[in-house]
């Protein structure tokens, strides 16, 4: 395997009775997109969360590039490189798309957003914020606003946003969420593009997209990996069919 981009160890995290994260351990090395996958409950969704700084876990180590990251607040995090973007959407409906990716540029440099109007004028907020839109397809959207953009919009120009942060990986919850299949259809092809340069955890119910997209997954059930390798072996793994993928299949006929 190459170096190793994140380590997980034994990471654990319990809610009451509940086991989120059964001593999760796993290695991303850069380049790689590796999608996590698991039906409802598995723990997909603490496991990114614990990632990004947002939940702290019980027990266990996460280490970004061989430093120990795992008391480090969510902006220490994204100074060093670490991007999330959430199963729900959190935009500024009333600005234009390039006004969100402003801000999001102007928030990593370190500003408050009570400076929203710099974000407006300033070429070193705007430049940046240009170019992130243009990564995920929506440079000819950049002066609609945010309302009128349609669901599928919403989540590029989230993944735009968390571009605009010049990340060195990306945490993806559910990108496809919701989307149709001409939406899904140009995700994927945006990650696609964006695997070629960025290091990215991929957290998504879309099985055509994750063994179109994945270089290895992971799958998670109850909190605890049953299996974690190319996309070929998990598909053929019966204890992963028996959990997991049949139930998949049957859904979508």
């Amino acid at each position: 395997m190459a170096d190793p981009l994140l380590e997980i160890e034994a990471l654990t995290k319990r809610f009451g009775g509940v086991i989120a994260s059964d001593a999760i351990s796993l290695c991303v090395p850069k380049g790689e997109l590796h999608a996590i996958i698991g039906p409802n409950g598995a723990g997909k969704t603490t496991l990114i969360g614990q990632l990004a700084g947002e939940i702290a876990p019980d027990g266990g180590r996460i280490r970004f590039e061989g430093r120990d990251v795992t008391a480090l607040s969510v902006d220490r995090r994204s100074q060093l490189g670490l991007a999330r973007s959430f199963q729900i959407t959190s935009l500024f409906l009333d600005f234009t798309a390039l006004d969100n990716v402003a801000l999001a540029v102007q928030a990593h440099a370190g500003h408050s957003f009570r400076f929203w109007r710099n974000a407006r004028r300033e070429v070193e907020l705007r430049t940046p914020a240009r170019a992130a839109l243009a990564r995920v397809g929506l440079a000819a959207r950049e002066d609609v606003i945010v309302s009128n953009l349609s669901h599928g919009e919403h989540r590029q120009l989230e993944i735009a946003m968390a571009l605009a942060t010049t990340p060195r990986m990306l945490l993806l919850d559910e990108p496809m969420a919701g989307m149709g299949p001409d939406e899904s259809a140009r995700m994927v092809k945006t990650l696609r593009e964006l695997k070629r340069g960025l290091t990215i955890l991929l957290i998504e119910h879309d099985m055509e997209a994750v063994f179109a997209l994945a270089d290895r997954i992971t799958v998670l059930v109850y909190g605890r990996i049953i299996a974690s390798g190319p996309p070929e072996a998990i598909r053929a793994n019966a204890e992963v069919r028996q959990a997991y993928l049949g139930e998949q299949e049957d859904r979508h006929g």
